[in-house]
């Protein structure tokens, strides 16, 4: 994704106010998204929606008859990831910790992601199911499976300490994967159902769309919670990866002491 769209995108004062909507309340339809522009006409929503989707800072879903608004973090984490941190640390890593939540009784919560990667969609594929390019990308883990439907599916890390343990529900490279996604479970935490994790790929000229959703949760659980801010990174990660040939390297400023320096 161009900054220069994402920035062009965030520069009107009307669709930082959507932004600002779905910050407080993720997975707004249009109608609900129209109450924090009052006095504009729905068609101009529908407009600034549009360059906000144009510019991956909003992604869509369909619940039944009504189409949904998620606000993606994925672009201002790139930014941040690539020389904003020194300048405005506070402010973007707030907006790449927002949590996607579809607030709709008739649907689960669930985490939505789209990023752009310029790469082919097999070498997406590889980079998400060889060992190879999982341990430079996701936080140095091995992933291991057959990736036959039914097969189990497993991130390890080098010492042998598994980080997530699933099963693969559905694989159609290079172009869909399905797995269930579970944390090893640890003494004094109660046992959780394992979720979901969908990969889909879609070729755009030289690039791919990679939309990564995670759902199927019992609620607002602690995995719920803890995979909002590891998500970003991994998709950083990966679209630098492929992009660049290197590692993310990802530094935060040190602290400083509230009487200043010595």
């Amino acid at each position: 994704m161009d900054d220069e769209v994402v920035f062009r995108a965030l520069a009107d004062a009307h669709r930082r106010t959507l932004l600002d909507s779905l910050f407080t309340r993720d997975g707004q339809a249009l109608e609900e998204l129209e109450a924090a522009l009052p006095g504009m006409t729905r068609f101009g929503v529908m407009k600034h929606l549009r360059v906000l989707e144009a510019a991956g800072l909003v992604t869509t879903r369909r619940a039944g008859r009504r189409k949904l608004h998620f606000l993606n973090p994925v672009p201002i984490r790139l930014i941040h990831d690539r020389w904003i941190s020194k300048f405005a640390e506070p402010w973007v890593g707030g907006m790449a910790d927002l949590k996607h939540e579809l607030e709709n009784p008739m649907s689960s919560l669930k985490h939505v992601y789209e990023v752009y990667i310029q790469t082919s969609p097999e070498q997406l594929w590889q980079a998400i199911t060889d060992p190879a390019f999982t341990r430079r990308y996701y936080y140095e883990t091995a992933v291991a499976s057959t990736w036959e439907p039914g097969a189990s599916l497993t991130y390890t890390h080098d010492d042998g300490r598994v980080a997530v343990e699933g099963t693969v529900v559905e694989a159609d490279p290079p172009r869909r994967l399905v797995q269930t996604f579970h944390f090893p479970e640890t003494p004094g935490d109660p046992a959780e159902r394992p979720s979901r994790v969908t990969w889909e790929i879609r070729q755009m000229g030289g690039a791919c769309l990679l939309t990564l959703v995670h759902d199927d949760f019992d609620g607002e659980t602690k995995t719920y919670r803890s995979v909002q801010h590891g998500w970003v990174s991994v998709l950083s990660g990966l679209k630098t990866l492929l992009e660049t040939g290197s590692e993310l390297e990802i530094s935060y400023p040190e602290p400083v002491a509230a009487d200043g320096p010595a």
